[in-house]
C-alpha cells in the first residue's frame, strides 16, 4: 500500500510539474530542453551553407542574423533587393569572421517557379554546396471565411505552399545526390489549430504539414539522413500583418503591429528555430501564452481544444488573441 501511495504521489506531482512547465515556457518542452542540453549552435552552423528564403524582414531576417553570429555562410532571398542588402550589412556587423563573399544576396520571387533552378545553380556556383534550406517565404491573412474570394485561396496557396514545394523538390534531388542535407519549413501554430479569420492561411499551413510529413516518411524508406523540420511560430513581431492577404484578390491588410501587442520577439523565435534545426527536431512549436498551450491542447485533446476555440470565438476574444493585442486574461 505504501508503494502504491508513493507511486501515485510521484505520478500526480509529475503531472502537475508538467502542466506548470507547459504554462510557463515559450516553446514545446523538447525544444526548451535542447536549449540547455542540446547541440551547440556554433558547432552545428559554423561554416555550413544555409539558404533562407523570405529573408528581407521578420523571422527570415532574424534567422539570417542569428546564423551570422555562428559563422554560417548564408544565402538570403526575397523580392526586395534593397532590404536584402540591408540585412546583409547588418549580418556582417554582427559577425567578426564573415566576409562579404560569405553572404550571397539572391533576389527571388518564390512564385516564379521557372527561376528556382537557376537560383539554386547560383547558390552552388557561389558556395559549391548547400547544407540547409530554410523555406520561410509566405504571407498571412485577415478575412471572414465566407467572404474570401477563391482567387485569394489560390494566390495564398501559390506562395505559402506550392512555391515552397517547387524549390524544396529541386533542392531535395541535390540532397539525394550528395547523401545529406536538411529541409526546414516555416509553418505556424495555425497549422495545428483552426485559427479563425485566417482560413486560407490556416489551410496552407495544414497543407505543409501533410506534404512534409509524407516526405519525411519517404526519405526514411531510402535510409538517407536528410532531416525535415517544421517550425510552428505563434504571433511574432514583424511586418507580417501589414503584408497579409484579405478576402479580396491583390489586396493587403496594410496595418503595422504596435509595440504594445503581445507577441514573441523575432530574435527569440530565431534562436529557438536554430535550436530545433541543430537538434534535427521533426517539429517545433514556438509561441508565448496562450497559443503554445492551445497547440498542446489541440494536439493531445482536440475535442477540448475545439470547445475552447468556440468559446473564444463566440466571446469575441479570438480575434484580439489572433493579432496579439493583449493576453487572454486582459481581454474585456
Amino acid at each position: 500500500m505504501d508503494f502504491c501511495l508513493a507511486f501515485g504521489s510521484i505520478a500526480v506531482f509529475g503531472f502537475l510539474a508538467w502542466i506548470l512547465a507547459i504554462l510557463s515556457i515559450d516553446a514545446d518542452l523538447l525544444t526548451i530542453i535542447y536549449t540547455y542540453f542540446g547541440k551547440s549552435l556554433d558547432g552545428t552552423f559554423a561554416d555550413k551553407v544555409v539558404w533562407v528564403t523570405g529573408a528581407s524582414s521578420g523571422i527570415g531576417e532574424a534567422v539570417s542574423k542569428e546564423l551570422a553570429k555562428h559563422r554560417t555562410k548564408i544565402v538570403i532571398s526575397a523580392r526586395r533587393v534593397d532590404e536584402l542588402n540591408r540585412v546583409k550589412r547588418e549580418c556582417l556587423e554582427l559577425s567578426n569572421s564573415l566576409t562579404d563573399a560569405d553572404i550571397l544576396v539572391l533576389p527571388l520571387d518564390m512564385t516564379d517557379y521557372s527561376s528556382h533552378q537557376s537560383a539554386f545553380k547560383k547558390v552552388l556556383d557561389h558556395f559549391g554546396r548547400l547544407d540547409i534550406l530554410v523555406s520561410n517565404a509566405g504571407r498571412s491573412q485577415r478575412a471572414n471565411w465566407e467572404e474570401i474570394e477563391t482567387e485569394v485561396d489560390k494566390q495564398l496557396f501559390d506562395l505559402n505552399v506550392f512555391s515552397l514545394l517547387a524549390l524544396s523538390r529541386i533542392v531535395l534531388k541535390y540532397f539525394y545526390r550528395v547523401g545529406k542535407g536538411h529541409l526546414v519549413v516555416m509553418s505556424s501554430v495555425a497549422g495545428k489549430n483552426g485559427i479563425p479569420f485566417s482560413a486560407s492561411y490556416t489551410a496552407s499551413k495544414y497543407a505543409l504539414h501533410g506534404y512534409f510529413a509524407c516526405l519525411r516518411n519517404e526519405i526514411a524508406s531510402k535510409n538517407i539522413a536528410i532531416p525535415v523540420t517544421l517550425i510552428c511560430p505563434g504571433p511574432v513581431f514583424s511586418g507580417f500583418l501589414k503584408e497579409a492577404f484579405t478576402a479580396k484578390k491583390d489586396q493587403k491588410f496594410g496595418q503595422d503591429v504596435p509595440s504594445t501587442h503581445k507577441r514573441m520577439s523575432a530574435q527569440r523565435c530565431s534562436y529557438l528555430t536554430l535550436t530545433a534545426i541543430a537538434n534535427e527536431l521533426e517539429e517545433c512549436w514556438v509561441s508565448i501564452f496562450p497559443y503554445l498551450q492551445l497547440t498542446y491542447l489541440s494536439h493531445y485533446q482536440p475535442y477540448l481544444a475545439g470547445c475552447v476555440w468556440k468559446w473564444l470565438s463566440s466571446s469575441g476574444k479570438a480575434m484580439k488573441m489572433r493579432d496579439g493585442r493583449e493576453s487572454i486574461q486582459k481581454v474585456e
